[in-house]
């Protein structure tokens, strides 16, 4: 039987792989990648010539089942993505799962991870704290997503894409209120930046310079004894979020009464005044 290797590999600058990652590289069989195109710029930097299979959401489970056989076989392999750890926010979490039922040996090569480098510089507290990924791309889904974890006290990461980044602050003002976040941009790239400050300063700071770039989001748990927000002020809050994304008022208020259970005429007469 063979084994899979779960390796990890840089999230910007090359000098980040470690020796330990590239002799596993060298000596599997064959590599589970997410895409082909960016995995071969950096076996080439290495020189490693190993073959490559890909390994991406839409075919998940399905090559996940073949990679079992073959291991099962026989052969070895490792699993990268395009960049840090495989199964975080990335591919690979289906296949380390039918290994697991499988019994197929498994070992991890540690390597860099955006979500562990971005807490470790944000200066919020970290002892405890939950990672939440990446939001939904729709606005009620992310809002809901939102409003179940208001009351986390503990302090919350998430991945962000910057053509989603404006919209996703003004939903998490609008919900969770004027908090603490902190925005990592870029990190080990020649890019990389840090922005400490409330919501509200980093929509303003965004205003002037238009997000570009991979962002980690760091954002300050509920305080200990949260006020409660006016039901009716977070539905106004939220509709007037989804008017800056170009939504018609009567469209929005719809959204946000059913969002917030607050009648839909009170928040048009509102946004209307």
């Amino acid at each position: 039987m063979g084994k899979l290797y779960v390796v990890g590999t840089p999230i910007g600058n090359l000098g980040d792989m470690s020796p330990r990652a590239v002799e596993t590289l060298e000596s599997v069989d064959f590599i589970a990648v997410e895409d082909t195109r960016v995995t071969v710029k950096l076996l080439n930097h290495f020189g490693i010539k190993a073959p490559m299979v890909t390994y991406q959401k839409y075919n998940e489970r399905e090559r996940s089942t073949e990679i079992v056989e073959r291991l099962l076989g026989g052969e070895s392999a490792a699993i990268v993505t395009d960049a840090g750890m495989p199964c975080i926010s990335d591919p690979g979490e289906e296949l380390v799962r039918q290994c697991a039922a499988a019994g197929v040996p498994m070992e991890v090569v540690p390597g860099p991870s955006a979500l562990i480098s971005a807490l470790a510089i944000s200066g919020l507290p970290i002892s405890r704290f939950c990672f939440e990924g990446f939001l939904s791309v729709k606005h009620t889904s992310r809002v809901d997503h939102l409003r179940e974890i208001a009351s986390e006290k503990r302090t919350m990461v998430f991945y962000e894409a910057p053509h989603k980044l404006i919209s996703t602050l003004g939903d998490m003002l609008s919900v969770l209120g004027d908090r603490n976040i902190v925005l990592v941009r870029e990190l080990t790239k020649i890019y990389e930046s840090v922005f400490r400050g409330k919501f509200s300063d980093a929509l303003e700071s965004l205003k002037a310079a238009p997000p570009r770039g991979e962002y980690v989001l760091i954002v300050e748990g509920a305080p200990e004894q949260q006020e409660k927000r006016d039901p009716l002020e977070e539905a106004l809050s939220l509709a007037r979020s989804m008017m800056e994304e170009g939504k018609p008022v009567s469209a929005a208020a719809r959204e946000a009464a059913k969002l917030t259970g607050q009648p839909k005429s009170v928040i048009y007469k509102e946004l209307t005044k």
